[in-house]
Formats: structure tokens, sequence, C-alpha cells
């Protein structure tokens, strides 16, 4: 049996991929097409799910639960950050469901894929009930270059994954719409304040939204130009449509069907969430991003 593979050959899997060689690992990467890059001699590209100890997920979260159902592997880590459209579940709660009795763990935090290929300076966290499972993936994955810290809240940890995405796609229209920095900020921070509602209220601890697979991972999302999400605002906000920017793109942009999965969530357990709310709006159509703005600053005003 393998001792680590990575599921998902795209920007981010082809990235751990070489990460996890570079911790010195032997490691099988499963790709339906060719990696994006290079990857070193240590990397073993197939085309058949592998058997694995530990296998990291790297497919889009939309794709996480049929990918999952061919895996054999005795620990399970996701690196895919979002809410299942449907379900409305949260990958760990997918792999529960898919299956059941494994060990698992969610690697989060602010990583642009190319930066960790480079070998770029970088942190994320190991969130796992499991402190085994934490000690494990920081062993396979960690360096110097690559510190790994340990959380026992994988709750926290996904809804910071998951809520920024969506957040990142306000940031974005902000700046596309031309209405300036302050704005981005204060709906970053108040972006951070939904995260934390719903975070909480699902299980997870506040210190967490203020960590690495929070707060961290949000400031990298709605500022860094390479975001996905924050790039896709940014078109909305100078007047492109989804359907056109979508059909120009090659690779998932998850805040698009984490938004309306996200605030199903929210409101199974009575969290209020705005921007979310703003944003699922304008990427249904019912508002545009004027309209989406205008009403989160019409807001009943109160005390922060």
């Amino acid at each position: 049996m393998n001792e680590i593979a990575v599921i998902g050959a795209g920007a981010w899997g082809t990235a751990l991929a070489i990460q996890a060689a570079r911790a010195g690992q032997q490691v099988v990467l499963w790709a339906r097409t060719a990696p994006r890059g290079v990857v070193p001699a240590q990397v073993r590209v197939v085309r058949k799910l592998p058997k694995a100890g530990v296998a990291l997920l790297a497919v889009p979260m939309q794709h996480l639960r049929t990918v999952a159902a061919g895996l054999e592997a005795a620990t399970l880590i996701a690196c895919c950050k979002g809410v299942e459209a449907g379900s409305d579940l949260l990958a760990l709660e997918v792999l529960a469901q898919v299956l059941p009795g494994r060990a698992t763990g969610v690697l989060s935090g602010p990583n642009f894929a190319h930066e960790v290929i480079a070998g770029k300076p970088a942190a994320a966290v190991i969130a796992a009930v499991d402190g085994g499972v934490r000690d494990e993936v920081a062993r396979l994955l960690g360096t110097p270059g690559f510190r790994l810290y340990g959380s026992d809240d994988p709750v926290g940890a996904q809804i910071g994954g998951a809520a920024k995405n969506v957040i990142a796609i306000a940031a974005g229209a902000v700046i596309g719409a031309g209405l300036g920095e302050n704005a981005r900020a204060a709906l970053v921070t108040r972006g951070l304040a939904e995260i934390g509602r719903l975070s909480t209220a699902l299980g997870g601890r506040a210190e967490t939204v203020a960590g690495l697979s929070g707060l961290g991972d949000l400031l990298l999302t709605c500022t860094g130009p390479s975001s996905r999400n924050f790039s896709l605002g940014l078109a909305l906000g100078q007047g492109e449509t989804l359907a056109a920017i979508l059909a120009a793109r090659n690779s998932v942009t998850e805040g698009v069907a984490t938004a309306p999965a996200l605030l199903a969530r929210a409101a199974a357990v009575g969290v209020d969430m705005p921007i979310c709310a703003a944003v699922e709006a304008v990427l249904r159509g019912r508002m545009s991003v004027a309209q989406a703005m205008e009403a989160l600053l019409s807001r009943r005003r109160r005390d922060e």
C-alpha cells in the first residue's frame, strides 16, 4: 500500500504532490488528465485510483463524493474548500457518508498553488479531531518552507475555507465596480464576522476563524490577483456576465456553487450572512452589483 496519494492533478493537487516529494515522500498522483506542470521523479502519475495509507483529496468540492466512492485509503484528508450543492454538507461530512469509519482531516490555509510549486514560504493548517492524524500529515508534508500547524477544530477550518470563496467574490466585485479600498476592507472585515457566526453555530471555535484557515485564507483570497473567486467578482463588478466569465475558464471557481449551499446551511441554524446572500443574489441574476451594495449599506444600523 502506498504511503501517500494525492487525488486530483489540478493546480492544488499538483502542488501538494510536489510538496510531498519535497518532504521526501514517494507519491502517487491520480490524474484524469496530465498534471499541471512538471512533477519530480518521486511522483508517479496514475489513471486508476490507488490504494493508499493517506490520501489527500484535491478534487473540486462538487466532485468529492463521486471520486471518494472509489477510493481505498485508511486516512482521508480533504484538501478542497466548499459546501456540497444539494446536500449542503461540508467535505468531512460527505466523506463520513461515503466512507464511514475512516480517519479524516482537512488541510486548509492561505496557499496559492503556484507559489507552493515554486517552493516559496507558506503555512497551512491540518485540522483533525485525532492528534495522530495531525502528526502524520505534518510528517508527510511539512518542510521548513511549508509550515504546518495542527488544529482539533475541523469544523472551523472547513467553514473558513468554504465561506472565504464567497466573500472573495464580493471583494472582487467591489474593486471591479470602482468602489474603493475602504469598501473592500469593510466588506472583508464584516465577512469575517459572518464566517465566525456560522462556524460557532456549527460547533467550531472563534480562534480558528482568526487563524490561518480563517482570516489568513480570507485575506489572501480577497486581495490576491491569482484568486479565481476574486477575479470572478472583479469581472462581475466590471459588468461582465457570469455565463461569459465561466465560459472563458477551464478551472473551477468554487464560490459559485458554494454560495447557495452555504446560505442554506446558515439558514438551517438561524445564522444571518448578508454579504454571502448578496453574492448569491448577484450570481443568480436577481441583483446587480450596485443593487447588492445598496442593499448592504441600507441595512439597519447597529453596534459592531
